[in-house]
């Protein structure tokens, strides 16, 4: 694909969604997008990697940075999500600190705030889902999320999952972008390659189907893929750490698997626009997510 030559005025850059787990950043990108960048659940920490959703317009282009949720991390994986999630905010022209907008402002919101209290970026201080709450209710919301911060926010309102205010919030970014080239070719909507494509959408798919039962210790290799001209054969393995989280993967007879399977497998026909072979694994690996090595092997790296 041909990056093309940006006209002049045109504006481009890069700008960091972050905020607390499960508050819809990873909703918010894919509404910008109008492409599944990022996988969603109801789960906290879906967001493993920092992912890049690119929008191009007539006259810019945005590279939304989605970044894991900043947490207290309690094992070696956390403390890489949070690292690489603080050095986004760093490296990056504008940013959008999403909160979720039907509760009031909590201490992960405070401790978050504080850390971009003295950055010099335009920043957006984005409510999501207080549409869904009274008059009187969300004035109380609004008011205790205005309290962290001065004026230095412009505090906006949308609903990542239907996608209200979404657009406005687009065009409202626009202006602070420097002006810059395209950094990628315009038809193009991630700069992941495909086999993380994959693997996400099969942990996306094990997030949904198992919820509670399996929790975050869950981790997916692409073991093979072999294209041809009618279709896809993807082989993959699902990592747990415990015999039990496996027998709950696999299920009674094989039915949760297949169910997992079946649904990832659908994504991937979507984002191919072709027929999918899926075979999956499950191995189990003691403490993967204390273990270094085991964590650089499978990409989770501290970024600089």
């Amino acid at each position: 694909m041909i990056v093309p030559e940006a006209p002049p005025g045109f504006r481009s850059g890069f700008v960091a969604v972050v905020g607390r787990p499960n508050v819809g950043k990873s909703t918010l990108v894919n509404q910008a997008i109008g492409e599944k960048v990022a996988i969603t659940s109801p789960t906290a920490q879906t967001t493993r990697n920092r992912l890049r959703g690119i929008l191009s317009l007539p006259t810019a282009q945005m590279i939304l940075v989605d970044t894991p949720g900043i947490h207290k991390p309690h094992h070696k994986l956390g403390e890489v999500l949070v690292h690489n999630a603080r050095t986004a905010i760093g490296s990056v022209d504008c940013i959008l600190f999403i909160v979720d907008g039907s509760v009031l402002a909590g201490t992960g919101d405070q401790f978050i705030a504080d850390g971009l209290r003295n950055i010099s970026n335009p920043l957006w201080l984005v409510l999501n889902k207080i549409d869904l709450q009274p008059p009187k209710r969300a004035e109380e919301i609004r008011n205790s999320y205005k309290g962290l911060f001065s004026d230095s926010a412009q505090l906006v309102e949308i609903s990542a999952e239907h996608g209200t205010g979404v657009q406005p919030l687009v065009e409202s970014i626009v202006p602070h972008l420097p002006e810059g080239p395209y950094y990628y070719p315009p038809d193009l909507f991630t700069d992941q390659p495909e086999r993380f494509i994959f693997g996400e959408l099969i942990r996306e798919q094990v997030l949904l189907l198992t919820r509670e039962e399996v929790p975050h210790s869950v981790a997916v290799v692409i073991d093979k893929v072999e294209e041809g001209e009618t279709l896809t054969r993807i082989l993959a393995t699902i990592m747990v750490e415990r015999t039990t989280q496996k027998q709950i993967i696999v299920g009674a007879k094989g039915q949760m698997i297949k169910e997992i399977g079946t649904q990832a497998r659908l994504q991937m026909q979507k984002l191919l626009d072709g027929k999918v072979y899926l075979e999956l694994f499950v191995k189990v690996k003691p403490r993967w997510r204390q273990s270094e090595s085991t964590l650089r092997d499978l990409g989770y790296r501290r970024e600089k």
